[in-house]
């Protein structure tokens, strides 16, 4: 036991360590406190989540869902989906902040990453992503298991197979060198991996990943990053995509929706 005082010592050095004139590393707890109503669909935000940000990731749902904004959901099959499915995103100010008890569920959204008219500031607007995700995991694969569900075998999982170089169920140390898609996160298992997929492909076909700058930044994980990219790089995937029977989105949300002005609502 004469290690003891020196194990006391070091647990005394680290707590007065966190209490320094800093203060204790904390992680802020907030509250649901609001939601927007798109198409019976809800984002729900935190009370430190900005009212501009909660309506901007509104009308990008929004449009994802209604891509020619007439005011009815282009595909009635995803959209029942993603009704069924009780589609949702709930959004905080950051992923250091948490929500205080029991809240709704959904897809994560964060206010600091959510930027209106960002391609004109030359930044991403990470709401596309986002909300995107929601909408292929619950409503797309949900209407077309076949093709879009997120299993190996799939039309979309062999299409991500052939991007990724492989059949990878575990992030491989290294991809093949004739691989497209190579996203390292080893947290992002195979049908994580296929969302990322989707997501890519998705936004490079609507030109949403082309402004300067911007291929530098994705290159290590993505490299077919405009439309003529990904025909030429990804038929496969390309063919999917643009297939009008599934009446996917043909035009990059701007946070604009034309058809409808959204309210936000107290929550619950």
């Amino acid at each position: 036991m004469k290690f003891l005082p020196s194990i006391l010592f070091i647990l005394l050095s680290l707590i007065i360590a966190g209490c320094s004139s800093n203060g204790p590393i904390t992680r802020r707890r907030s509250m649901i406190t609001k939601k927007v109503d798109v198409f019976g669909l809800y984002i729900y935000a935190t009370d430190t989540t900005g009212d501009d940000k909660l309506l901007h990731a509104a009308n990008i749902l929004a449009e994802y869902i209604d891509d020619d904004e007439d005011g009815i959901p282009d595909n009635p099959k995803i959209f029942k989906a993603l009704i069924e499915g009780r589609g949702a995103i709930v959004m905080r100010k950051t992923d250091r902040e948490r929500i205080a008890g029991r809240h709704p569920e959904g897809q994560g959204l964060y206010d600091e990453e959510t930027v209106p008219n960002a391609k004109a500031q030359g930044r991403f607007d990470a709401s596309l992503e986002e909300v995107l995700h929601m909408v292929t995991d619950v409503g797309w694969a949900g209407a077309y298991p076949s093709v879009f569900g997120r299993e190996p075998g799939t039309e979309i999982s062999n299409a991500l197979d052939k991007a990724r170089g492989g059949r990878f169920e575990v992030v491989p140390q290294r991809y093949p060198d004739d691989a497209w898609f190579t996203y390292y996160d080893e947290t992002c298992d195979y049908d994580c991996q296929n969302s990322e997929y989707i997501y890519w492909v998705l936004t490079s076909i609507l030109g949403a990943q082309d402004f300067p700058g911007r291929y530098e930044q994705i290159k290590d994980e993505w490299r077919l990053n405009t439309r003529k990219k990904v025909q030429q790089g990804d038929p496969a995937a390309y063919e999917l995509f643009t297939n009008p029977k599934f009446k996917l989105p043909t035009v990059p949300p701007d946070g604009k929706y034309r058809a409808k002005t959204f309210t936000i609502q107290k929550y619950p």
